[in-house]
């Protein structure tokens, strides 16, 4: 464990915090660590670097009597939060990209950064827009998924690639999806291009069955561990994988005041920047998950899509794809938005999904 102080230190190792609250701000690097250790009135107390490792964690915080830390969210925010609130202190995960006097910082240093964090957490802790990290056993199921995406990324490369090195010599492989790609669908062309891309081919057939695989786990973990999934499936357009990757992502269905919360938390509201009269229609914010957001849309490209049911949301959405320029990609945007809603609907309610309940309620009002 690496230390390097830059207050006055006592024999010991380093002087010991008054009497009090205290509060530690805490950059995290991808070796060390940079922290800043404030007393009850704001002074420092000790500066100084820790291993990013849960022993050298354990050994410098161990110790300590319980206090607030506060954490910049990354790549280790997750297990560090988890160990350090485990010891007993207060984690705070900050939210870094909303807090512009980090992220917009002229001076921006490990060490600032971790005195920056310290000060604004001893201060008020909703400054750092704290976020909450999902739970291990949550992360190591949306694990399962995240390498799932991976490799159907890297399959569509693969097909990529090999349907553009066959044009390059003016031949082609015959159209089709993605995992029903191999060696078999190159006994049209020339033997010595058949040769070039036969292990392009053999390695996308051995992705596809790793995919394969990957779905079945994924049906398990939901069908044993999460089987509210079920009530998310009901939606057209919503399979497991759509499912499970939602109630992972939010974990806690009690998170939300509103469902309609949910729609900004994926990213999927548009950004607002309204000043006197002028309100200007601008694009979402793109907070959020990425990968949920993605599944979401694709989700809504399938709801409007020509084999999608008839149902509420898709009259709804092909209402909006018809008003103006740029009136599709807005309506499947909406259209995700809505179906964020409607999912976490779903899963606090428990109800049985009616795909064209409204348009029925107003059938019978238009009637009577």
């Amino acid at each position: 464990m690496k230390k390097s102080n830059t207050c006055r230190q006592s024999s010991k190792g380093g002087k010991k915090p008054r009497n009090g609250s205290t509060t530690i701000g805490m950059d995290l690097g991808d070796k060390t660590s940079r922290y800043c250790l404030l007393d009850n009135d704001g002074e420092i107390v000790r500066e100084g670097s820790v291993g990013t490792t849960k022993k050298a964690m354990n050994q410098l915080f161990g110790p300590m009597k319980h206090c607030r830390i506060a954490v910049e969210v990354g790549t280790h925010s997750p297990w560090v939060s988890r160990l350090l609130g485990g010891i007993g202190h207060q984690v705070i995960v900050a939210n870094a990209r909303r807090v512009k006097l980090i992220s917009d910082s002229s001076r921006k240093d490990d060490r600032l950064d971790a005195q920056t964090l310290a000060r604004l957490a001893r201060v008020d802790p909703q400054l750092l827009r704290p976020i909450r990290h999902r739970s291990e056993e949550a992360q190591g199921h949306l694990m399962v998924i995240r390498v799932r995406a991976a490799l159907v990324e890297t399959r569509t490369s693969l097909v990529n690639t090999a349907r553009g090195l066959a044009k390059s010599v003016g031949e082609r492989l015959p159209p089709c999806d993605c995992d029903q790609m191999g060696v078999e669908r190159m006994e049209s062309l020339p033997v010595e291009l058949q040769q070039a891309l036969r292990p392009l081919l053999e390695q996308i057939e051995s992705l596809t069955e790793k995919i394969k695989e990957s779905d079945s786990r994924i049906e398990q973990i939901a069908g044993t561990k999460y089987p509210e999934t079920a009530l998310l499936k009901q939606v057209s357009g919503v399979g497991t994988l759509i499912a499970l990757t939602f109630v992972l992502t939010i974990e806690d269905r009690e998170r939300f005041r509103k469902s309609r919360d949910v729609g900004c938390y994926v990213g999927l509201r548009p950004k607002r920047s309204e000043s006197g009269e002028s309100q200007p229609e601008l694009r979402i914010t793109k907070e959020g998950d990425v990968y949920l957001r993605k599944l979401l849309v694709q989700g809504a490209h399938c709801i409007l899509g020509r084999r999608g049911p008839d149902t509420d949301l898709k009259r709804w959405g092909l209402q909006l794809a018809g008003h103006g320029k740029n009136a599709k990609k807005r309506a499947i945007v909406a259209v995700a938005r809505k179906l964020a809603i409607l999912l976490h609907r779903l899963w606090v309610t428990g109800e049985v999904y009616e795909p064209l309940r409204n348009s029925r309620i107003r059938e019978r009002q238009r009637a009577a």
